[in-house]
């Protein structure tokens, strides 16, 4: 793994990033890899996982909420956002090959422990992580991020199954629909009560990326990798079972693709998660953005104090078993002689 990292100012990681977002490019086995960071350096690590079609810019607003508390990391995988977007027959475009980029660009930031924000494709992406370094894990936090293929989405799925059996010409053809203006907006919109509050340049912004050239076809390839739903991972639900991760889903209930209804089997192997269903569609961060942060930052807080409380309880039990053992053997530390 070969990686750099490029700055405006290139020593202001070192002393630790402010709340105000900084974009950073990071180079990642050949690879301009685009994120956005913000927060001190020795807080806490969240990392924000996006979505299809948008980037690391569905968290623009949520970043500040969080950044003074924590260190927020939100990348855009490659061909996404600003990342580049080399050419499919120089770079796989599979879920496994992105969670490997996203790996190293935490290891590039020296990142050892962190929460992810697991928002769609993010869930794909997030779990590869969880699996490969269970202990890094400090907590989850799913939106519309599904585990499961139950109970959502069935049109989609539906429209999907022939390219999705076989993958030819003529099946990746027929969903091109999806890489529409329409379709994309349709993401934002579907299931939100007050559409009024959703800022379009958002879906604007995602289509202007998608009709870039040739990202349509590398768009279909991440589609392509859909057909495998997180629970399917080797290690995934294993992982869930034997670690229980503290997690909160906080997801939009009237998403067309991954609704309540399928967000709730995350439940069936993590029966201790914080649920809320909230009343919006799929980017559910664009109408319910404030009450998310609410939620993320009363969840967070909770799950470090508990750890805190974990940590000096082990240490009073370490330190009383020495002073039995040493009751025990008739030895103490020496005294202090006075000078």
């Amino acid at each position: 793994m070969t990686s750099a990292i490029n700055r405006s100012a290139a020593d202001a990681h070192d002393g630790g990033v402010s709340a105000a977002t900084h974009y950073r490019t990071a180079t990642i086995d050949g690879l301009d890899i685009f994120y956005r960071e913000a927060g001190p350096k020795d807080a806490p690590v969240v990392l924000l996982l996006h979505g299809f079609p948008s980037s690391s810019h569905m968290f623009r607003n949520l970043i500040p909420q969080l950044a003074d508390a924590y260190h927020v990391i939100a990348p855009d995988y490659p061909a996404f956002g600003h990342s580049d977007a080399p050419d499919r027959a120089q770079f796989t475009y599979s879920f496994d090959h992105i969670a490997e980029v996203i790996d190293d660009l935490l290891d590039a930031l020296d990142v050892r422990r962190f929460a992810p924000y697991m928002m769609d494709i993010g869930a794909a992406i997030g779990f590869r992580l969880a699996v490969k370094h269970p202990d890094a894990v400090w907590a989850i936090v799913a939106q519309n991020g599904p585990l499961y293929g139950e109970d959502g989405g069935e049109e989609f799925f539906a429209t999907m199954a022939g390219f999705w059996q076989d993958g030819s010409e003529e099946h990746r053809n027929a969903i091109r629909g999806f890489l529409t203006p329409e379709s994309t907006r349709a993401q934002y919109l579907v299931g939100v009560a007050d559409p009024s509050l959703v800022d379009p340049d958002s879906w604007l912004v995602d289509q202007a990326l998608l009709d870039r050239p040739g990202v349509d076809e590398i768009m279909l390839d991440y589609l392509f990798e859909v057909r495998n739903r997180p629970s399917t991972i080797d290690g995934v639900l294993e992982f869930l079972q034997a670690h229980q991760p503290p997690t909160l889903i906080a997801t939009g209930a009237n998403d067309a693709l991954f609704p309540e209804a399928n967000m709730r089997h995350y439940l069936d192997d993590l029966p201790e998660a914080e649920f809320h269903a909230l009343d919006t569609g799929h980017f559910a961060l664009e109408d319910k953005g404030d009450e998310i942060a609410a939620l993320m930052r009363d969840f967070l807080e909770r799950v470090l104090a508990k750890e805190l409380s974990q940590t000096v309880k082990a240490t009073e039990v370490r330190n009383d078993g020495s002073r039995t053992e040493e009751r025990a053997s008739g030895t103490h530390a020496p005294a202090e002689q006075p000078s």
